[in-house]
């Protein structure tokens, strides 16, 4: 509530209510929408590795890690891990280039112009 335009609003004779989703909401939405990114494909990754060293989900359920393993263990058949690995480099990716796509369709200070 210190900013300066949270301060601006207060002076000209704005509501509590409207200066958090006119001002307060809308400049921390581009702050959630940078972290959520990173934490989907840390969730990923932490979900793979957990499952491929046998402490994720059960082993009837199919996983990235459960794949990887089986692929450890048949060495002969590369393309099970490199599929793999593939996808989880597209998925990744993926979730890395849309996050930033949004975050910069919601940052204020991208269209705010000062003069």
């Amino acid at each position: 509530k210190a900013r300066d335009y949270v301060l601006a609003a207060k002076a000209l004779g704005a509501s509590n209510s409207r200066i958090i989703f006119r001002h307060i909401i809308p400049n921390t939405i581009s702050v959630i929408v940078t972290y959520a990114p990173f934490a989907v494909s840390g969730g990923i990754v932490a979900l793979t590795s957990l499952d491929y060293l046998g402490f994720g989900l059960a082993p009837p359920t199919p996983s990235w890690g459960e794949l990887l393993q089986q692929a450890w263990t048949h060495m002969d058949s590369w393309w099970i891990g490199a599929s793999v690995i593939g996808a989880m480099t597209i998925t990744l990716v993926a979730v890395t280039f849309i996050g930033e796509a949004v975050r910069e369709a919601f940052d204020p200070k991208l269209y705010t112009t000062y003069e």
